[in-house]
């Protein structure tokens, strides 16, 4: 459950658990083996963050492949713990997600008009459908550390592509933190320390410290 109801005066350009939808696209293995724009443990660790953060905040998202079974290989590891609901994913032959019917009408079902994107690669599985839903007036983000691309420049000028068209770009804390926004919101504010804990890099490693230390000076005083 979360308790993130939006004060007054807050901009609707900032994301809410509510009003948007996650689809997480070809985030298999024999995408992953051509990744040259980032170390693969990097998107790894990203994708993992931003899966676990949309369950979290109990965002509608969809998994979505490309001949998982024939070509492309399995989900990674991390979005399939988080995801493991096989039978609501969308394997698909388009490059281009939107080209699938199944893809947009699973979008309509939510209600939403905000799409957040990441998957491989940046420059063809996430730029396509992201200039595709901006041409059908949705608000389009893409969480550039949980995409990669075949090389720095494949990457770089597709980010620039979609930023130059409308996309907003952001990064899978930075998507994290958007969500939980106010420690006070008790619902998720442990859970999130959790998940930045596992995957949040330096920061996460601060917020560990910082919790041990706590707990540590709390058993003394006990």
């Amino acid at each position: 459950m979360t308790d993130a109801t939006e004060p007054a005066g807050v901009s609707p350009r900032l994301l809410a658990p509510d009003d948007h939808a996650l689809m997480l696209v070809d985030h298999e293995s024999q995408m992953g083996f051509a990744v040259g724009s980032h170390p693969m443990e990097l998107v790894l660790n990203a994708a993992a963050g931003l899966a676990g953060a949309a369950r979290l905040f109990q965002v509608p998202t969809l998994v979505t492949t490309v001949m998982e079974q024939h070509f492309s290989g399995p989900v990674f590891r991390g979005i399939r713990e988080v995801f493991p609901d096989r039978d609501s994913w969308i394997d698909r032959t388009t490059m281009n997600p939107w080209e699938d019917t199944r893809v947009r009408a699973w979008l309509e079902s939510t209600g939403v008009r905000k799409l957040v994107l990441a998957g491989l690669w940046t420059e063809v599985c996430v730029a396509l459908p992201a200039l595709c839903a901006l041409d059908e007036k949705y608000e389009v983000y893409a969480v550039t550390d949980a995409c990669g691309g075949v090389s720095p420049e494949a990457h770089e000028r597709a980010v620039q592509r979609m930023t130059q068209a409308g996309v907003q770009p952001l990064t899978w804390l930075a998507y994290t933190l958007e969500l939980q926004r106010d420690w006070a919101r008790s619902g998720t504010a442990s859970a999130v320390g959790d998940l930045v804990r596992a995957h949040g890099g330096a920061y996460g490693l601060g917020v560990e410290y910082l919790w041990t230390m706590l707990d540590q000076d709390r058993r003394e005083r006990g």
